[in-house]
């Protein structure tokens, strides 16, 4: 199984590398500035204790031989800043619910239960253009807490051990998110930029998914390398509840 997540990563990162030699060597690609990715509330279901499998691969949970429940999706993207430049060892996070709704969070699990077998927290360092990848399930509206939320997956981005970027990526044509009180305080161009398409894996015979989002930062190189940055959204040690 090792062996073909690896081969699974490394086929999404050459695609990647094409995509990207492409923009930066296509005239006018980046002669304005990118549209700053959005940011949004972290929500209360950070993991209160980190699962023993951090890795990027959320399907399958250390060396176990069952695989969670859900459509299998390759998550992938870059990191860049504004004037598109790739963010190298940027400290990418995601978590997400389970088929079920529930969180790896004590305080974010079904009464009805959880699936055992999803990772639920994934983590991964971007390489030299700003590239990441994650294989996870495609995620799904719930209702937690009392709390209805659309389908969404929460990102947060760290450098240098300081949190920078924290919001959570959305399926774009979902039928949930007119309902999320979370997308309704967006404007429509904040909006647009954390919605992201999940096509078919082609030739994929288990049914599998592709999505890309990249995540464009509001700020420099430099910015992000040396002094304070303005807008640095709470760390994980300083959590906030809502949704």
């Amino acid at each position: 199984m090792a062996s073909i997540r690896l081969s699974d990563r490394r086929r999404f990162l050459q695609g990647l590398t094409a995509a990207g030699v492409a923009a930066f060597t296509t005239r006018g690609v980046f002669a304005q500035q990118l549209v700053e990715t959005a940011t949004t509330t972290e929500g209360p279901f950070y993991p209160d204790k980190l699962p023993l499998d951090t890795d990027n691969d959320l399907i399958i949970v250390n060396d176990a031989v069952t695989p969670a429940v859900g459509e299998i999706t390759h998550l992938s993207g870059r990191v860049l800043t504004k004037s598109g430049q790739p963010v190298r060892n940027a400290f990418v996070e995601i978590w997400q619910t389970d088929r079920t709704g529930s969180y790896v969070h004590t305080g974010g699990r079904q009464p009805t239960g959880h699936d055992t077998n999803f990772q639920g927290y994934g983590r991964f360092l971007s390489d030299a253009k700003g590239q990441y990848y994650f294989r996870t399930i495609k995620p799904i509206d719930y209702t937690l807490i009392g709390i209805f939320r659309t389908a969404h997956i929460h990102f947060a981005i760290s450098q240098n051990g300081r949190r920078v970027f924290t919001s959570q990526m959305l399926v774009n044509g979902h039928p949930a998110n007119a309902r999320d009180g979370v997308i309704k305080a967006l404007d429509r161009r904040a909006l647009e930029t954390l919605l992201v398409d999940f096509k078919p894996l082609p030739g994929s015979k288990l049914g599998e998914l592709t999505a890309s989002f990249d995540i464009v930062l509001g700020a420099t190189l430099n910015e992000l390398e040396v002094g304070p940055l303005r807008g640095v959204a709470p760390s994980t040690q300083k959590r906030r509840g809502g949704a």
